[in-house]
């Protein structure tokens, strides 16, 4: 990191909430893993963190607080260190632990994982990110790896396009406003002691999956989304509530596809698909009539701009920038209570396929994504594709087991093969 002892980084509007937000309980952390095809050489796995390093400045930092925002600098520590993996993944970030590092790595027998803390990047930065690694390290093994294809050039300077606040540039003259949206049903379960972590992995055909989807009309994204409705919806009417509330789900969209950047910190925002069944009861293939034709709308640069606009003004807000961090943190922890937790039932994310160069795919047998743990004890749910395998996880903190239960019978009945695979 030579010649970086000066520079450092303001946080995206999205990282300043993730950092906001952080305590010793919760982080926003997301890990992916790529199951490889023999078992991991822990050697040339450190030798090819410590070539990439480098080339990923943004992802080379320590957190640091000042008076009124916290901000990111080079770390010029020793680390970031591989590990032996954990069987509770996606701990919370500690700042003053690891020498500041916000990545980890991790391996087991075949399996490659890294975490990232959501103040440095989206998934699709992160997958970049992780995709280098993976090249670099079968590059250590004796196998000839190109760059392209996703792959970046580690004898290349870092790109400015790379490093830049995709979100402070394409800000527009309107903003929808940080509105407070329903409350939706809740979907969560019984806590469980700190730090016990749940993960559930499916794992469907990805062809098989397309064409139940299209036979819906809708994509794989689409069709997902309406099958962890429809069981929440169900999940809810067998609590009895009072009044039934909306159910609705949190869905991230990369920006990238609607407003060219080759940024590779946060540039995401994210959409509202619900069904409420205070208007009566829907069929399956009405849900997903509904969400698809949700996403239709509201998915389109005008509305994702204005959407995001509203997070930029509000960390721009004058009487924001003057109240010290320490006082800032819990106006912007109730703020993401109210609009980021409140409206929502669950989360869920498609990265969509992990494309490899051909040179690499033969050593890589699936992917996996976890997301971290929710502010309350409830699910997440995360997919990601390789070859022709969709691998479905849900991850959290509540006893409970009934949604992740009950969303892969659903595809069961659906006629998909599902292969489980669980942490509990």
């Amino acid at each position: 990191m030579a010649g970086q002892a000066k520079k450092w980084y303001r946080l995206d509007s999205a990282g300043i909430l993730y950092s906001a937000l952080q305590r010793e309980e919760y982080s926003a952390i997301y890990r992916f893993s790529a199951v490889m095809t023999a078992p991991v050489d822990p050697d040339a796995l450190q030798r090819a963190i410590d070539a990439v390093m480098p080339r990923f400045p943004t992802f080379a930092v320590r957190i640091r607080r000042g008076l009124f925002w916290y901000y990111l600098e080079p770390n010029s520590a020793p680390g970031p260190f591989l590990k032996e993996d954990v069987s509770d993944p996606c701990q919370p970030v500690r700042f003053r632990e690891d020498n500041g590092w916000l990545v980890r790595f991790y391996y087991y027998r075949s399996r490659i994982s890294i975490e990232v803390f959501h103040a440095l990047s989206d998934g699709s930065g992160a997958l970049v990110f992780f995709r280098t690694l993976l090249a670099e390290y079968l590059r250590q093994l004796g196998h000839r790896i190109p760059c392209g294809d996703g792959v970046l050039d580690l004898n290349a300077p870092p790109d400015a396009g790379e490093l830049e606040d995709a979100y402070a540039r394409y800000a527009g003259p309107r903003a929808n406003g940080l509105r407070l949206l329903p409350k939706a049903y809740g979907a969560t379960g019984t806590a469980e002691p700190f730090y016990t972590f749940h993960v559930t992995m499916g794992f469907v055909p990805l062809d098989a999956l397309k064409e139940k989807a299209r036979q819906y009309g809708a994509s794989v994204t689409e069709y997902l989304a309406a099958v962890l409705i429809s069981v929440l919806l169900e999940k809810q009417r067998r609590e009895h509530p009072y009044r039934e509330k909306p159910v609705a789900l949190a869905i991230p969209i990369d920006l990238r596809s609607y407003f060219p950047t080759r940024t590779l910190r946060n540039f995401i925002t994210t959409i509202r698909p619900f069904i409420d069944p205070g208007y009566g009861d829907y069929t399956f293939p009405e849900i997903v009539s509904q969400v698809r034709h949700y996403m239709k709308l509201h998915i389109n640069r005008q509305e994702l701009r204005s959407a995001f606009t509203a997070n930029v003004r509000f960390t721009q807000n004058p009487f924001l920038q003057i109240i010290p961090v320490f006082l800032k943190n819990p106006i912007m922890a109730l703020n993401y209570r109210l609009i980021g937790v409140r409206p929502y039932s669950a989360t869920f994310t498609n990265p969509g396929a992990f494309r490899v160069p051909d040179s690499m795919a033969p050593h890589i047998r699936c992917m996996e994504v976890i997301l971290g743990q929710a502010t309350v004890p409830r699910c997440h749910c995360a997919s990601i594709s390789y070859g022709n395998t969709m691998e479905i996880t849900f991850a959290g903190t509540q006893v409970e087991t009934d949604t992740e239960r009950d969303f892969f019978r659903f595809l069961v009945r659906e006629g998909l093969h599902v292969r489980v695979e669980s942490n509990r």
